[in-house]
């Protein structure tokens, strides 16, 4: 293995734009490895993967275990048992597996826990959600987008509901790489201010537009891709009832996607979808979504990023 220096991926701003750009090319020529159906490699052999989840995934869970086989190497799932915090402190439990495995990579509530994981470990560390962020996902998003529209700069993505984790990792994804961003949520559910300020410091340098308003149509004018997500993340089932009618003029529908000007915008969701909610079924089983693409790309971007942690690419 390389001597390189300890990396985690816990935010999308985590790298800098060439570091993620080598990465998008990466998981493109594991993409097309796959469709060779070249999927078996020994890059990773002997090397294992510790995921922890305190909360459900299919995505994510199935892309870390499939994308470790593929390579070679091993994945061990730890659920919400390991009382990560509770039954032991995170440093604990950081110190022991950095003893035993390679690479670990958490899905928690709180985006601290992430954090603290890192700050105590020898190996890499990947974010697998938290409140804060889902930077896989988004890096699954912009290599589905360059997939379909080539050059990201002067592209423009809008996501439409609640100022979430997808929203931030897609505001610095869009500042980091020069894709225009504009997040279009209700009054009080706007994204993170610091992070918004993140991603417009970092399109300074990249040229894109970093933005944040409330109206939905003046949102998605020109838009050359439409993004949405549940209105209520995991941990926040409560308060789902209440916002169906604060969100409802947001949700993506033939009439939303026929104001933004362009005919092929395409749609994009991270999944799992409540279609008739955030999006009616029409538009997101309809000929412009891109949404199985990229759960697929989930995989893709999973293994251009183990390798790239481990040294191994």
């Amino acid at each position: 293995m390389s001597h390189q220096p300890l990396r985690h991926y816990l935010s999308a701003a985590d790298l800098t734009a060439d570091e993620t750009r080598t990465l998008l090319a990466l998981a493109a020529k594991q993409k097309r490895r796959w469709q060779r159906r070249q999927r078996a490699s020994k890059k990773l052999r002997g090397l294992t993967l510790a995921a922890i989840f305190e909360k459900p995934s299919l995505r994510t869970r199935t892309t870390l275990e499939v994308a470790m086989t593929q390579l070679g190497g091993h994945s061990v799932v730890l659920g919400d048992s390991i009382g990560l915090g509770v039954r032991e402190p995170v440093r604990d439990v950081a110190a022991n597996l950095s003893r035993w495995v390679q690479l670990v990579a958490a899905r928690t509530f709180r985006h601290e826990t992430i954090t603290e994981l890192a700050q105590h470990s020898t190996i890499p560390v990947i974010n697998a959600l938290s409140n804060r962020e889902h930077p896989c996902q988004a890096l699954a998003d912009v290599l589905t987008l360059q997939e379909h529209l080539g050059e990201l700069q002067g592209r423009t993505l809008v996501f439409l509901g609640d100022g979430n984790n997808i929203a931030h990792s897609l505001l610095l994804m869009g500042g980091l790489l020069g894709l225009n961003v504009t997040i279009a949520t209700p009054p009080d559910f706007a994204p993170d201010a610091a992070i918004l300020a993140q991603a417009q410091a970092l399109a300074v340098q990249s040229g894109a537009t970093i933005r944040a308003i409330t109206d939905p149509h003046a949102a998605v004018q020109g838009a050359d891709a439409i993004y949405t997500d549940v209105w209520a993340s995991m941990g926040q089932e409560s308060e789902a009832a209440a916002r169906l009618p604060i969100f409802a003029p947001y949700q993506v529908n033939a009439a939303l996607l026929a104001a933004s000007g362009n005919a092929h915008a395409l749609i994009m969701h991270d999944l799992p979808a409540h279609r008739g909610e955030e999006i009616t079924a029409e538009v997101l089983d309809g000929p412009q979504s891109v949404i199985y693409d990229q759960a697929e790309n989930r995989l893709h971007t999973i293994k251009a990023l183990v390798l790239w942690l481990l040294g191994r690419a």
